[in-house]
């Protein structure tokens, strides 16, 4: 028996699963054929891009970009809302359909499935299977996919990046100098935007480059980091693909209303560490990580407003998202005295792939030693057995709101 690990990836994920479902129902307009991206409210200012069609990447548009600026690179685009029910559903199909070809197929985000899968056959065999999950894909469920091919999940999942829509692509460790080594630096999976400009300034500019680098050279700029990127870069990747078969969420949030009015930084920032405690504990006790931050207020004037940002790199650190978190409160508080605050985390991603890489300018490591431990002990001792000192005297309670009021789907209490 031969192994082989599929990675399958829907196609602009959200914005398929809104126009397969449109044309379903008659709609003569093909969403993926027009310009045109899924994306938050225009009124509150603060939506940003979850997906775009063919026609908008041409012109510009970036996933993530706020849909101002998406309305001045693309004055005719249509902007279709969210439909996160939709979403769940869609990829639940998929996910049932790809076991019926492996009994290990591992959730890594919303869109996106590792699946392990042993046959007598060999390479072609395989090859043939994967056509055969895509097409039934598009055939049953609407919507196209891109499988990658390999024999571990960095591979595969690099491969199912390349050439773009409807394909399969295999990338097998003999071919990653031919195939992968002639892509920009960015190309390479866990390589963010501040990586890259490192790697760029140290004359790093392909996935080859880094490769081949002098890892003492890297090591002296990216320490710990610069290991786990330069083995991705020459194709290797031990990590098991894990038997995954819980209900996606969207996301987790939570929201207090505070006991006196808020009229200081100081406050406001201790209601924000208080709900992010609980926030990240619960991404990390249902072993996701979070690649977009969300704050909102409501002031005593009743008037709501919120901001939030894609992260480069999903994370599940309590410090890290306190960080973003904060600076969003900053971004958006005009001075009013605040009634209810809300943080929520969004675009999970199962924590065992994700979680390995260390930001640059954060310690990582030390602070999932920390998180871990805190864990433990109010697991085993109750949510009051430790708590932050700031928390002191502030008239402020460590771990505000409530549990499970604001998660998108019921099962995720049943999952904690």
């Amino acid at each position: 028996m031969n192994k082989f690990i599929l990675h399958i990836d829907v196609n602009s994920a959200y914005l398929s699963w809104i126009a397969a479902r449109r044309v379903s129902n008659g709609d003569p307009v093909d969403l993926r054929e027009i310009a045109a991206v899924v994306g938050g409210s225009e009124k509150s200012r603060h939506g940003i891009t979850l997906a775009k069609s063919r026609i908008c990447s041409k012109m510009g548009v970036k996933t993530g970009e706020p849909l101002m600026t998406v309305r001045q690179k693309c004055p005719d685009v249509t902007i279709v809302p969210p439909d996160y029910n939709l979403f769940a559903r869609a990829s639940q199909s998929m996910y049932e359909l790809i076991c019926e070809y492996s009994d290990v197929v591992q959730r890594f985000s919303v869109d996106e499935c590792f699946t392990q899968i042993y046959i007598n056959g060999g390479r072609d065999e395989i090859i043939k299977i994967a056509h055969k999950i895509k097409d039934r894909i598009y055939r049953e469920l609407g919507f196209t996919v891109n499988v990658g091919i390999s024999v571990n999940k960095i591979l595969s999942k690099m491969a199912s990046n390349f050439k773009k829509p409807d394909r399969v692509h295999t990338l097998w460790p003999e071919e990653v100098p031919q195939k992968m080594w002639s892509l920009p630096i960015r190309s390479l999976f866990m390589v963010g935007r501040k990586t890259e400009k490192k790697l760029l300034n140290l004359g790093i500019y392909t996935i080859g480059n880094l490769a081949n680098a002098n890892i003492n050279t890297l090591e002296s700029h990216l320490k710990s980091y610069a290991y786990l990127i330069q083995t991705y870069a020459q194709g290797c990747d031990d990590s098991p693909v894990r038997l995954s078969n819980r209900t996606v969420i969207k996301g987790i949030g939570n929201g207090t209303t505070s006991c006196f009015d808020v009229k200081t930084r100081h406050d406001a920032h201790l209601y924000i560490l208080s709900l992010t405690e609980s926030v990240a504990s619960r991404l990390r006790a249902a072993g996701y990580c979070a690649g977009l931050v969300a704050v909102g207020t409501t002031s005593t004037k009743f008037i709501s407003q919120s901001r939030q940002k894609k992260l480069n790199v999903a994370v599940d650190s309590t410090t890290y998202i306190c960080k973003i978190a904060t600076e969003l409160f900053n971004e958006l508080w005009d001075g009013e005295p605040i009634r209810k605050f809300r943080v929520r985390v969004s675009n999970l991603h199962e924590n065992d792939y994700v979680q390995l890489s260390l930001l640059e300018e954060f310690d990582f490591e030390k602070h999932k030693k920390i998180d871990n431990a805190v864990d433990d002990i109010r697991n085993r001792f109750g949510s009051n057995a430790i708590q932050r000192a700031s928390f002191l005297h502030s008239g402020i309670k460590s771990g505000a709101g409530g549990v499970g009021d604001d998660d998108d789907y019921p099962l995720m209490t049943s999952i904690l």
